[in-house]
């Protein structure tokens, strides 16, 4: 699974909203939903605090493991 689908659906489980989750990054909404769409990546500070935040693992998340 890819990092985008595997972040779409951590998220839909997530109780954070797209909007709290870029609040809480410190980043633009847009780069979330770039992220989504597999136009780009996190950078490993971004993922870090991401993983921490949804409290999932980046090897989960990467789609590294299930």
């Amino acid at each position: 699974m890819k990092f985008s689908e595997r972040l779409i659906e951590v998220l839909k489980t997530s109780k954070y909203s797209q909007k709290e989750l870029a609040n809480m990054l410190k980043i633009s909404e847009s780069n979330i939903s770039n992220w989504k769409s597999g136009k780009n990546l996190p950078s490993v500070d971004v993922l870090y605090n991401l993983c921490v935040i949804l409290e999932e693992s980046a090897d989960y998340i990467l789609g590294l493991t299930d």
